[in-house]
C-alpha cells in the first residue's frame, strides 16, 4: 500500500470540558476514496478541519507528506472578501495555473464568474466553493457536505466529476447514494474514536450494526461479571487475604470500566402528531398553469393525489418546485385551470430554509414559543425537556441559543416544531438537510408509518427511492411529468436524468410519459370478479377486525396482566399487532378498489 498523503494519529480535542475526540485516527493514501461518517455532533467536521490544518488538536500527531497539495471544502464557505466568484475561485489555484480551470468549472456549475458574493444564495455559494476546491486538481480533496444546497442535476454532475478524477477523497455527506457511488473505505467516528472498514459505504451500515450488537453483548457480560464479583465480596471475602485484595482490585477496575463506558447515543423518537383522517381525495388539479412575466413555470398540469400517497417533487433549482407545491396546496392561485382540495385536511408544512428560526432563541423558546416549559404535541401538553429528548437533545441544552447549534441539530428542531402540530397532510421541503444517517432512518420509518399524505421536495435520491410512490419532474417550457415509483423508477421510465442526458451510453431515451400517468393507468383498468368480491366483503371483515382489536386492547389495558401471566401478555400483544396490520392492509385495499370503482363509473 502506498504511503499516506495525510495521517492523523491519536487525535484528541476537548471543547468546554467535554471530550469531543480522543484516540481518533485518519489515514488517506494517493487515490483512496474515504467517507467519514458519524452522528451529528460527533466531531466529523472538526476532524476534517484538523486534517486540513485549520484547527489544532489537544493531542496526537498530524503528518502530511511533503509536496502534497490539498483543498478543503467547508460547510459554510465565506466569499465576503472577494468582489466576484471568479476572483474567489482563482485565489485557490496553484501558482502558474491559468484561469481556464476556474472559468470552466464555474460554467459547469451554472455560474458566470461575475456574480457578487454578497448576493449569492446558499446553493450558489456552495457551487463557487466547489469550483475553488476542484480547479487546482489537488492530490487530496477534503469535502464537508459537498451536496448541501445543490440540486439533483448538480449532484449527479459532481458525482461523475469526482469519479473521473485521480485525487484522493475524504467525504462527509448525509447523501447515501453519493457515498455509495464514490467511497471505497469507511471511517466511522463514534464517541470520540474512529473505526475503519476497508469497504465502501454500501457495506457500512450492516457492519456498524454488528459492532454495536457485539458491544451491547460485551456490556451485558461485564454487568453479569460485576454482579458475581459483588456477590463474592459480600459472602466469600474471609479466606486468603492476598488473593482477596487482588480480586477486590479487579472488581474496582470492572466498576471503573462500566462507569467510564459511553453508550451509543441511540435513535431519535420521531413521531408525527396525527389529526383525524382526511377524505379519500386530497388534491385534484386540472390543467393548471402559472407564469411570471414571459416565463412559464407550470403549464397544463393535471394530477390527483389520494389519501396516503407519497409524492416526490424534484428538479433543478429555479425550476418551480416550490411554486408547484404552493399551487397544489392552495397557497397560490393558478392563472389557468383549477385546484380542488379534499375534505377535512389538516396540512403542516416543514420549511427547511429555517428563516422562521430566530438564532437568539433558546432551544426551549423555539419549541414552546417562549414563556412556558411545556410544548403542545398533538393537543397534549408535554414538558419541553421530555420532547427534546425524543429528538436527541440533552436536558442541559434547554437554554442553548440556536445560533451555536450544528446544521443537523437545527434540522431536528425544525422537525420537532412541525411534527408537534396535528396533521393528515405533510408538506416537506428538503427535510433531510444536514440530518445524520441514523436520524434519516428514523424519519423514513416515521413517514412509512404515517397514515396521512406526504408531499416531498427533495434532492436526496436514496431518500426518494425509500419514501415516495410517485415522482413529479419538470420537462420543457413549464411542462411537468408524473412517474410512478421512486427516483430510480422515474429515470428508468424517462430514459434521461434531470439535465436531459441519457442515463447510459447506447441506451435510447424512452418516450416521455404524459402527465399524471397514475390516472391514465387506473382509467384503463377494469374490475375483475375478485375485485368486486373484495369490495363487497372487505367492510364486514374490517368491522370484525376492529371489534377484535377493541377486545384485545381491553385485555392489555389490565395493569396486572403481565404480573399474573407474562406468556398471555405476550400472546395478546402479538395478536393485537397482527390484527392492526391486517386492518391497515384491508383498509388500504378497500380504498384502492373504491377509488377504482369511482373512476370507472366516471369514465
Amino acid at each position: 500500500m502506498p504511503p499516506p498523503l495525510i495521517q492523523l494519529t491519536g487525535i484528541s480535542l476537548t471543547f468546554g470540558g467535554t471530550p469531543l475526540l480522543h484516540s481518533a485516527d485518519l489515514s488517506v493514501s494517493a487515490g483512496e476514496r474515504v467517507c467519514l461518517v458519524g452522528r451529528n455532533g460527533s466531531g466529523k467536521s472538526t476532524l476534517l478541519k484538523i486534517a486540513a490544518g485549520l484547527v489544532e488538536s489537544d493531542g496526537g500527531t498530524r503528518f502530511v507528506q511533503p509536496g502534497t497539495s490539498m483543498r478543503y471544502l467547508p460547510q459554510e464557505p465565506d466569499l465576503s472578501a472577494h468582489p466576484t466568484t471568479l476572483s474567489y475561485v482563482e485565489e485557490g489555484l496553484n501558482p502558474g495555473d491559468g484561469s481556464h480551470p476556474a472559468r470552466y468549472l464555474l460554467e459547469q456549475l451554472g455560474l458566470t464568474g461575475d456574480e457578487n458574493p454578497a448576493q449569492l444564495s446558499g446553493g450558489e455559494a456552495r457551487r463557487a466553493a466547489l469550483a475553488r476546491a476542484l480547479a487546482p486538481e489537488p492530490d487530496i480533496l477534503l469535502l464537508d457536505e459537498p451536496t448541501n444546497h445543490l440540486d439533483l442535476p448538480t449532484i449527479e454532475w459532481l458525482e461523475a466529476e469526482l469519479a473521473s478524477r485521480r485525487s484522493a477523497l475524504v467525504l462527509i455527506s448525509h447523501d447515501r447514494r453519493f457515498l455509495q457511488n464514490l467511497s471505497r473505505a469507511t471511517v466511522w467516528l463514534d464517541r470520540g474514536e474512529t473505526r475503519r472498514l476497508e469497504k465502501g459505504f454500501g457495506e457500512f451500515e450492516s457492519w456498524r450494526d454488528e459492532v454495536l450488537a457485539k458491544e451491547e453483548l460485551d456490556q451485558h457480560k461485564l454487568d453479569r461479571k460485576i454482579v458475581a464479583e459483588e456477590h463474592w465480596l459480600r459472602y466469600g471475602v474471609s479466606a486468603r487475604r492476598k488473593r482477596n485484595v487482588r480480586r477486590l482490585g479487579g472488581l474496582l477496575a470492572l466498576r471503573k470500566d462500566r462507569r467510564d463506558y459511553r453508550g451509543s447515543i441511540g435513535k431519535a423518537n420521531i413521531n408525527a402528531a396525527e389529526a383525524d383522517k382526511s377524505g379519500a381525495l386530497i388534491i385534484e388539479a386540472k390543467r393548471i398553469g402559472k407564469s411570471f412575466g414571459e416565463r412559464k413555470i407550470v403549464e397544463d398540469f393535471s394530477t390527483r393525489i389520494m389519501r396516503a400517497d407519497r409524492i416526490g417533487i424534484v428538479g433543478p433549482n429555479g425550476s418551480g418546485k416550490t411554486t408547484l407545491v404552493n399551487l397544489l396546496t392552495g397557497n397560490l392561485p393558478p392563472d389557468t385551470g383549477s385546484v380542488r382540495l379534499g375534505a377535512n385536511l389538516e396540512m403542516v408544512t416543514l420549511d427547511q430554509s429555517r428563516d422562521s428560526l430566530n438564532p437568539n432563541w433558546t432551544l426551549s423558546e423555539a419549541l414552546t414559543g417562549g414563556g412556558s416549559d411545556t410544548v403542545i404535541v398533538g393537543g397534549q401538553a408535554r414538558h419541553v425537556a421530555s420532547y427534546m429528548k425524543d429528538f436527541l437533545f440533552a436536558p442541559e441544552q434547554i437554554r442553548t441559543p440556536l445560533r451555536v447549534l450544528s446544521g443537523g441539530e437545527r434540522g431536528r428542531i425544525m422537525l420537532a416544531r412541525a411534527l408537534a402540530k396535528p396533521s393528515n397532510v405533510l408538506v416537506l421541503d428538503e427535510p433531510t438537510n444536514d440530518l445524520d444517517l441514523e436520524t434519516l432512518d428514523v424519519l423514513e420509518e416515521m413517514l412509512g408509518d404515517y397514515a396521512g399524505t406526504v408531499i416531498l421536495i427533495s434532492h436526496d435520491r436514496d431518500f426518494l427511492d425509500r419514501v415516495v410512490n410517485a415522482v413529479v419532474v419538470p420537462e420543457d417550457n413549464g411542462k411537468w411529468g408524473e412517474y410512478a415509483g421512486g427516483y430510480s423508477d422515474m429515470l428508468d421510465q424517462r430514459g434521461e436524468d434531470l439535465s436531459r442526458k441519457p442515463e447510459a451510453k447506447g441506451k435510447p431515451a424512452v418516450e416521455k410519459a404524459p402527465a399524471a400517468p397514475r390516472e391514465q393507468k387506473s382509467a384503463k383498468r377494469r374490475m375483475t370478479f375478485n375485485d368486486k368480491h373484495a369490495l363487497d366483503t372487505l367492510p364486514g371483515k374490517m368491522a370484525a377486525l376492529q371489534k377484535n382489536i377493541r377486545k384485545l386492547q381491553s385485555e392489555l389495558d389490565d395493569p396486572g396482566l403481565y404480573a399474573r401471566d407474562a406468556r398471555k401478555f405476550t400472546e395478546v400483544s402479538a395478536a393485537l399487532a397482527a390484527a392492526q396490520a391486517e386492518l391497515a392492509a384491508s383498509e388500504e385495499r378497500w380504498l384502492e378498489l373504491e377509488i377504482l370503482r369511482e373512476e370507472i363509473e366516471q369514465s
